[in-house]
């Protein structure tokens, strides 16, 4: 049942989500917004899995993404960088037959590419995470309570921007802010499980206890 405006949902379980993680018979949705989303991620691996699968649903649902995640990671070799950076033109064509992933040509080389970036990344950071996490929001640069229409009317933010200029600026595609916004909402930069969320406490919690990177 939709809570009015609230952007919440009370599922059958008599917990209450955001309502895009809420649909009963999505539980792709309902298993990632209670597990994943939101809580804060340092591994590189699974950094570089999220920016990719986020440059993937540009256009798309992303509960098509959810699902054919398993065939990204076999596609992609688990998202490991250095093999990824490897990959090249015959992997492109193998892979724009595989229907077990999004085959679309522009992506699977941007993600190549982006692998390729990404290792110069670390090696001046010493890890994505360094870099990610470089740009957490300050606690008064954002609301204290997150409503939905708070988060309707902002899919970018002055952070997913400078992100995304940054990476363009060193040579990654399919990364606009409002792409970066959703990766800074799944890797847990932001906290935008809304105000009533049982997962809101939880990704709090989690976030004041991350040690961030660097630090």
């Amino acid at each position: 049942m939709t809570n009015d405006n609230s952007g919440l949902v009370t599922g059958p379980d008599n917990l209450t989500r955001c309502k895009w993680g809420a649909e009963a018979d999505k539980p792709d949705y309902v298993a990632y917004h209670d597990n994943e989303w939101g809580f804060p991620v340092s591994d590189d691996r699974r950094l570089f899995e999220k920016i990719c699968l986020e440059g993937f649903q540009a256009g798309l649902s992303w509960l098509t993404i959810l699902r054919k995640r398993q065939g990204f990671r076999v596609a992609f070799k688990d998202f490991d960088i250095v093999k990824v950076a490897a990959m090249d033109e015959g992997d492109v064509e193998r892979l724009v037959l595989d229907a077990a992933i999004v085959r679309h040509r522009g992506k699977i080389k941007s993600t190549i590419n982006n692998a390729k970036r990404a290792l110069e990344m670390q090696k001046e950071f010493g890890s994505l995470a360094a870099y990610f996490w470089g740009y957490e929001p300050k606690q008064d640069e954002r609301p204290e309570n997150v409503t939905w229409a708070w988060l309707m009317e902002n899919p970018t933010s002055s952070h997913s921007t400078a992100i995304s200029k940054d990476l363009k600026k060193r040579g990654w595609s399919f990364v606009g802010p409002t792409t970066i916004y959703a990766f800074m909402q799944a890797m847990g930069l932001v906290n935008d499980h809304v105000e009533g969320c049982h997962c809101r406490e939880r990704a709090q919690k989690l976030r004041a206890e991350f040690i961030r990177p660097g630090m």
